[in-house]
């Protein structure tokens, strides 16, 4: 539950607030995220990476279908990808990647906050 909560939110918080902020201050915001849920590792960055991934891939594809403009294209021969929907598929990679490792980050950092138990044989 955790993990899909951690998803929809980051995919809300790329989508309405990535136009205005730059995409570290979108890290540090996924990193709070999944600071606050505290999902496990492995759903942290998986939750994260999905959300900016997806979000990223989502933006790029609603604004080249809307604006109709040869832009990507032009974008990807230019970079030597061939098309622009490999720029876009290179940009949702790029955004799963940086989305993963900011949601680990939150997480590994409420684990360091954490106490430790004193009593190491639990006796």
């Amino acid at each position: 539950m955790k993990f899909i909560l951690l998803t929809l939110v980051s995919i809300l918080l790329v989508v309405f607030l990535g136009p205005f902020v730059p995409f570290w201050g979108l890290m540090i915001g996924i990193g709070l995220l999944s600071f606050l849920i505290a999902p496990n590792g492995i759903g942290a960055f998986l939750g994260a990476a999905l959300g900016m991934g997806l979000g990223w891939i989502g933006i790029c594809t609603y604004l080249g279908l809307t604006s109709a403009s040869p832009l990507p294209d032009q974008m990807g021969e230019l970079m030597g990808l061939g098309s622009g929907m490999t720029l876009v598929g290179l940009v949702g990679v790029l955004g799963f990647l940086l989305g993963g490792f900011s949601g680990l980050t939150g997480v590994l950092f409420r684990h360091m906050l954490r106490p430790n138990d004193k009593n190491i044989y639990r006796g």
